[in-house]
């Protein structure tokens, strides 16, 4: 006879997905980091008997191509009339009959008192929340949070955390909530820190983390554990995660660092190990795709305002003034964005998705000159990955460790271009200063929106680890918490929708030109009926005849 605690999967406990029998129309496939042969449970029929914990049997597997030709695991359930569940791996999938046990959250007298804490196996979080008349069809991911039953008994699991990439605020409340998390919900006592990113599997120490070690880091900017850019040796890592007897990795980074985690996962499921693999997204840029916003993305906002406020301060304290604020954003302009539209100083906003030009009619430095003649003083921000293609030619092919563009400068190229085009054309004395906050910004701690999204992460997390869940990513889509598969962070990006209203929202705030480059004829009218650009400023100050005062102030 079967315990209370422990059972075989042949007897179900979830139920299924409602509305209809669900169709399983995709399962994990092969990648170019695995061959079919590895997946033992792949018959010659084309389909696989693997029992998954809401009960489904009759999996068919499908090979799904990405963007770039590699093909990559799917795991797809039809729920409805056009409505697809893009589900997550589970151990079963490749471990069948693996024993469950009753989620020690049930006697837990912080939790048990909270009614409906565990989340309904059926649940969904359906990605577009806006619905058309006539468009019945959509995608669906699994709800995050906390299940009735667990693959894991508290006292087998040995967990480790790793930080990836470059900083971002909220990282080590990341860490703080995940061990408290797996120490105070689930009586876990065996957590490692992984120290210096991917390659802290199999060259550096590891750290013993307890909720009392990590207990006050939160107040700290930065990560605990030191985070690096590549040393991503797919065989050294999973070695050392299975020499350790480690069956729970956190890994927590941006895209590059989950495309490394799902090769990791690909690699674990090769293998048939009992280990649960799961993402905590982390980007500072905000261009994780899928989910609402990532962690850290407020407190950078909230951070850049000062740097803004300070290019406001000097620019209004001089004659015809211009603050150039450089902030982060590599693909994606959000931060700029956003921290345009809270300030309200800018007159100005450059990002990468929205190209701009210099000189002539309608372009950038036309802008500044109506903006000095009507204000004296002007305040521009510039994403780091704006204007990449008109600056001097050089190689983009420099990458860094983690396979990422070497971007120009932007910020000290625009204001050279700046000081060199009003000395040198237009002979009026500007005062430029140029401030780049970038590091000042990743370095603090999150303000206490990150920290509260900090947490819901990390618990997400926990509880989807503990309830034998892999491959995976946790984040909000619209408001909800879900469990979304790699292959859908990895291969998009999160970018600002110029034609969105949150953009007109910004060009109407700053009055700025669209820099919709004009034709030849265009210009040439432009030029010939503008009286302001044929004839000098007439508001030139006697010190014309001097240098320019525009020497670059760089706080970086």
């Amino acid at each position: 006879m079967q315990s209370s605690t422990e059972k075989n999967l042949e007897t179900p406990i979830f139920a299924p997905v409602p509305q209809r029998e669900a169709d399983v129309i995709g399962l994990y496939t092969c990648s170019e980091h695995s061959s079919a042969e590895n997946f033992d449970d792949i018959n010659s029929s084309n389909s696989v008997r693997a029992p998954t914990p809401e009960g489904f049997e009759d999996i068919h597997p499908q090979t799904v191509e990405n963007k770039d030709g590699n093909v990559e695991a799917r795991k797809i359930l039809e729920i409805g009339d056009g409505f697809l569940l893009e589900d997550v791996p589970h151990l079963t999938d490749f471990i069948p009959d693996l024993p469950i046990y009753e989620n020690p959250l049930q006697h837990n007298p912080s939790y048990s008192a909270v009614k409906q804490y565990f989340v309904d196996p059926d649940d969904t979080v359906k990605q577009d929340v806006v619905f058309k008349q006539g468009v019945s069809k959509g995608k669906f991911f699994r709800r995050a949070g906390a299940r009735e039953k667990v693959y894991f008994k508290p006292e087998d699991v040995n967990a480790c955390i790793v930080t990836c990439g470059g900083l971002c605020p909220g990282m080590n409340t990341v860490i703080r909530e995940i061990v408290c998390g797996l120490s105070y919900m689930y009586n876990v006592r065996s957590v490692l820190g992984i120290e210096g990113g991917y390659r802290g599997f199999y060259a550096r120490n590891t750290i013993t983390l307890t909720s009392r070690f990590v207990n006050d880091i939160h107040k700290r900017g930065g990560t605990i554990l030191a985070a690096s850019r590549g040393g991503h040796d797919k065989k050294k890592i999973v070695d050392s995660i299975q020499d350790r007897g480690i069956n729970q990795v956190y890994i927590i980074g941006g895209d590059g660092t989950q495309r490394g985690a799902s090769v990791i996962f690909e690699e674990i499921q090769r293998r048939k190990l009992k280990v649960s693999v799961v993402g905590i997204p982390k980007t500072i840029d905000n261009d994780i795709a899928v989910i609402d916003k990532s962690f850290g993305f407020d407190s950078a906002v909230e951070e850049a305002q000062r740097a803004i406020n300070a290019a406001h301060v000097e620019s209004q304290s001089a004659e015809n003034g211009i603050g150039v604020v450089k902030l982060m954003g590599r693909y994606s302009g959000f931060i700029a964005m956003y921290a345009t539209l809270a300030s309200r100083d800018v007159d100005c906003c450059l990002i990468p998705e929205s190209s701009f030009y210099l000189e002539g009619p309608g372009g950038l430095f036309q802008f500044i000159k109506k903006r000095l003649k009507e204000c004296n003083h002007m305040v521009i921000v510039v994403a780091e990955g704006a204007g990449q293609e008109l600056m001097a030619k050089q190689s983009l092919e420099n990458k860094d460790p983690s396979g990422n563009t070497q971007l120009r400068d932007v910020g000290m190229w625009l204001s050279q271009k700046i000081k060199d085009y009003f000395k040198k054309k237009v002979n009026m004395v500007i005062t430029l200063k140029y401030i780049d906050p970038t590091y000042m910004i990743r370095a603090i701690p999150s303000n206490a929106s990150d920290n509260i999204y900090c947490s819901l992460l990390a618990h997400s997390a926990v509880h989807g680890a503990m309830a034998g869940f892999t491959g995976f990513v946790c984040g909000p889509v619209n408001g909800r918490h879900a469990y979304i598969p790699f292959h859908r962070v990895i291969n998009a990006q999160n970018n600002v929708v110029t034609t969105d209203r949150m953009w007109a929202r910004l060009l109407s705030s700053t009055n700025q030109p669209g820099f919709l480059k004009p034709s030849k004829k265009e210009e040439e009218e432009a030029i010939e009926t503008s009286d302001y650009f044929k004839s000098p400023n007439p508001h030139l100050p006697f010190e014309q005849t001097m240098e320019t005062v525009n020497e670059i102030d760089n706080t970086d």
